[in-house]
C-alpha cells in the first residue's frame, strides 16, 4: 500500500477543504492518506516539525510519498534530508514550496528567518529521493516565481506553473487542484 503524508502550511490544519478533497480522491487510487496536525502551527519551528514528521512516518520506504503546502514543503525537504543513509522514499509534490519569501510582515519575518537561513542540503536529499514535482502559481504574493528554478536545478523537480491560484489557499479558490492528483499518480507509477 502506498502511504501519502500531506503536510499543511503555516497556520494551516488537516481540516482544510483541499485536504478533504485529496483524501477522497487519493483513497480511490489506493493511497493510505495521513494528515498530521503539525505542532505550533502559528509559529512553526524546524526541529518541532521535522521531529513530528519522523514520529508520524516512522519507517519510510519507496512506497512513502509526501505532499506539502508552503512551509510544509520545507518540513518535508528537511525531513528527507535527515533520513538515515540508504533510506529511500517514493517521491514528493510541493505546492507553493519556497526557498525565499516576499511580502512578509515583520512578525512573520522573525518566524520565517530560521527556515530561510538554515541551509538545506539538496544533494543529500537526492540520495534519498529523486522524484519531485513542484507546482507554483504565477501570481503567488508570497513565493517568488524564480524559486521554481531552484527546485528544478537543485532537486531536478518537474515544474508546473498554474495561472491565478495565488498561494493555493482556500480563499484563493484552490479547494480542488486536480493537477495534484494527476501528478501524484504519475509520480507513484513512475517510481515502481
Amino acid at each position: 500500500m502506498k502511504r501519502l503524508f500531506i503536510i499543511h502550511g503555516w497556520g494551516g490544519s488537516p481540516d482544510e477543504e483541499l485536504h478533504k478533497y485529496l483524501k477522497k480522491e487519493l483513497s480511490k487510487e489506493n493511497f493510505e492518506v495521513y494528515f498530521p496536525e503539525m505542532p505550533n502551527t502559528e509559529e512553526p519551528k524546524i526541529n518541532e516539525w521535522v521531529s513530528h514528521l519522523k514520529k508520524t512516518v516512522q519507517t519510510p520506504d519507496k512506497s512513502t510519498y509526501f505532499l506539502g503546502h508552503s512551509i510544509g514543503c520545507q518540513a518535508i525537504l528537511r525531513y528527507i534530508e535527515s533520513l538515515p543513509e540508504n533510506t529511500k522514499v517514493g517521491g514528493a509534490i510541493f505546492l507553493a514550496g519556497w526557498f525565499n519569501l516576499k511580502n512578509l510582515e515583520s512578525s512573520e519575518e522573525e518566524i520565517a528567518k530560521p527556515w530561510l537561513e538554515t541551509p538545506i542540503n539538496c544533494k543529500k536529499i537526492l540520495t534519498h529521493c529523486g522524484k519531485f514535482t513542484a507546482i507554483f502559481s504565477d501570481n503567488d504574493p508570497l513565493v517568488p516565481l524564480q524559486d521554481s528554478k531552484i527546485f528544478k536545478e537543485k532537486l531536478r523537480a518537474k515544474i508546473i506553473i498554474e495561472k491565478g491560484k495565488e498561494h493555493f489557499n482556500g480563499q484563493d479558490g484552490a479547494d480542488e487542484v486536480p493537477k495534484l492528483i494527476d501528478e501524484l499518480i504519475k509520480l507513484a507509477n513512475n517510481s515502481n
